[in-house]
């Protein structure tokens, strides 16, 4: 009787291996799952977008004044379109409370003011060179997921592209006449150029 114990106890020593290395398999899962994120960390930005963005914004100017500014704020819009999603750029040129809009949100990062400014889903990308990077590296794809798609022939029937169309409280002369006071008023609805910006293309 001991020694059939004996081979019992020997049997089950054997058939205790699969189960020793079936905790094998589990410790190499659990290894392989650590080592993902150690495998993405280098691509990542120190202030990178989330992964799935809800608006890309761009803010960018149409002068010429600065040829280099006026180069890189080209370039960015050309890579954004070319990855095919709809973006929200805002002019600065045109609209001096987008100026100070951007201004706001550098400052609350402790950047300095510059252009072009890319934003995905209310987090800062960077500018033209970052733009260029993240696009030749093909990271920038990734963070544009979840973004909504627009075809880069795509022209707006309302701005023609512009994104600012003429306030149509005042056509665009800043000046709206108050029967109450009888006088003209400055018009409370548009900006210093007498423009709104476009509501079919504009977030």
């Amino acid at each position: 009787m001991e020694g059939g114990c004996g081979g019992t106890e020997g049997g089950c020593g054997k058939k205790q291996q699969p189960r020793q290395f079936g905790r094998s398999l589990t410790y190499h899962h659990h290894q392989g799952h650590r080592l993902l994120p150690r495998w993405r960390r280098p691509q990542q930005l120190a202030d990178e977008p989330r992964a799935r963005p809800q608006a890309v914004v761009l803010y960018t100017t149409s002068l010429r004044g600065v040829r280099r500014t006026f180069a890189d704020c080209s370039a960015a819009r050309a890579i954004l379109r070319g990855s095919r999603v709809a973006v929200d750029e805002r002019d600065v040129s045109m609209d001096a409370a987008l100026r100070r809009e951007l201004q706001a949100l550098l400052a609350a990062r402790g950047r300095a003011f510059s252009l072009p400014r890319l934003f995905i889903g209310g987090r800062l990308v960077g500018g033209a060179d970052e733009v260029r990077q993240l696009h030749e590296s093909g990271q920038l794809r990734r963070l544009l997921e979840g973004a909504a798609g627009q075809d880069p022939a795509f022209v707006c029937d309302a701005c023609g592209g512009v994104r600012f169309v003429p306030c149509p409280a005042c056509a665009g002369s800043r000046k709206v006449f108050d029967e109450e006071q009888d006088r003209a008023l400055r018009c409370a609805d548009c900006n210093e150029n007498g423009l709104v910006r476009c509501a079919n293309c504009s977030s």
